[in-house]
């Protein structure tokens, strides 16, 4: 990655002269159309399909990808993406579905042939993950997740410069947080459908829940009928950076606990207050999550902290800074942007300017794994651990007690009720990819 990101600063994208991609995108929202984005400016592609539920975005979304591909080839449009797969065939397909989707329309894109660019958190339940990692290793796919952490220029940095490097010492001690007051809340009415959007095909295998108006970007991640939370959503971020910065496994234990202690009033059932330790030999990393209040470090409200015993590094998307024991140097690094080299950027709606020169560096990455028959650096595999724990978390807050997870045998060691949750029942005529 630090061959690619010296590439990209000197201007020779190496894939901007390869093979055309054939490349379609599953969900087309604010992050399906960003990380569609990110790869247009990074390889030739053809774009051969769009799949989404709601019609009106769906359109929109192919006026948006016409303005970037102009004279090309318009793409399909598919509100089923079962169609889209067996219609277009593509060799890459982008997720950016909710993640009550991905397991299915990952799997269903992995047998279909195509290598998959799939967002985090990868599954809602453990099995589902277990159940992806299992499709792309049987079907010799690259399944790269949207960890995009991994492929940021300064944590890049970080790793090599400070953890690699010894400057922190023995880390026993790992924090992580996340306090953005995101967790949309309220009471909206039950209400009509509009005709545009097919709510059926939107809730798929979830629960059905009284449609109480449109579910597009923050409403449908307050419900845990559709995701995990601000812990599935922000945690596995910062506990994927943390794991692979410190060459992390599975934890040994999870214990969490939280709920709902202070915004009660709405709709809402998402914990807004959540603390959860994942245990490692003589490390403990522990998260915590409020979404009130005001966050115990202002400069890093959304972050992780690596305590050494020789010095501290804390890190988020923004930027770094190594404070070492004693009257050793500190060091600071800042998020890297590419606005003159992409001056698209600072027109396009709703992106996120620090993650897009990350993002583009993890399709890169993608692609040469793809070409390469490699791993890439944010491979299903790790993407599994990564949400796999946090659900477990999750879990853990729901019943009231640690849990030890087998990914062996895919059971809670000594824990029947809590192996039971790792699968949770879909809404036919939807069928769990583990059986």
């Amino acid at each position: 990655m630090l061959a690619l990101a010296a590439l990209r600063a000197n201007g020779m994208d190496i894939y901007q002269k390869g093979p055309v991609r054939r490349v379609a995108l599953i969900g087309t929202g604010w992050y399906g159309k960003s990380d569609l984005f990110r790869l247009l400016q990074v390889a030739p592609v053809e774009v051969v399909g769009l799949c989404d539920p709601d019609r009106q975005m769906l359109e929109n979304s192919a006026v948006m990808v016409g303005q970037r591909l102009p004279g090309k080839k318009k793409p399909g449009l598919y509100k089923d993406y079962r169609k889209l797969l067996a219609e277009q065939k593509p060799e890459i397909v982008l997720i950016g579905s909710p993640d009550h989707w991905h397991a299915l329309q990952a799997i269903d894109s992995i047998k279909a042939g195509a290598h998959v660019y799939l967002q985090k958190p990868i599954s809602v339940d453990v099995l589902e993950g277990e159940a992806i990692l299992a499709a792309a290793r049987k079907h010799n796919r690259v399944v790269q997740i949207g960890t995009q952490r991994k492929s940021t220029p300064h944590l890049i940095d970080a790793k090599k410069s400070i953890v690699e490097a010894g400057l922190l010492g023995k880390v026993s001690h790992v924090e992580m947080c996340c306090y953005y007051h995101m967790r949309a809340n309220g009471n909206p009415a039950v209400q009509p459908v509009p005709g545009y959007f097919d709510y059926e095909m939107w809730t798929g295998p979830a629960p059905l829940r009284p449609f109480d108006g449109m579910p597009h970007r923050r409403w449908w991640r307050t419900f845990m009928e559709y995701g995990n939370g601000i812990m599935g959503d922000m945690c596995v971020h910062m506990f994927d950076t943390v794991r692979w910065m410190l060459d992390l496994g599975w934890p040994k234990r999870i214990t969490s606990t939280g709920g709902i202690y202070v915004d009660k009033n709405g709709k809402s059932n998402i914990a807004d207050t959540q603390t959860a330790m994942f245990e490692y030999d003589e490390l403990n990393c522990v998260w915590e999550h409020r979404s009130w209040g005001t966050p115990t470090d202002p400069q890093y409200p959304w972050a992780f902290k690596l305590y050494g015993d020789k010095g501290t590094l804390c890190g988020s998307t923004m930027q770094y800074d190594f404070i070492p024991l004693g009257k050793g140097e500190k060091i600071h690094k800042d998020v890297v942007y590419e606005k003159e080299k992409y001056p698209e950027d600072i027109n396009e709606p709703d992106i996120e300017l620090n993650a897009a020169p990350a993002t583009r560096l993890h399709m890169l990455d993608f692609l040469k794994a793809i070409d390469n028959k490699t791993r890439p650096v944010a491979d299903v595999e790790q993407g599994y651990i990564s949400t796999a724990s946090c659900i477990l978390a999750n879990l853990s807050m729901q019943l009231g007690r640690p849990l030890v997870f087998d990914p062996v045998n895919k059971i809670v060691t000594g824990d029947a009720e809590a192996t039971r949750l790792l699968k949770r029942p879909y809404r036919g005529p939807w069928i769990h990819p583990a059986g």
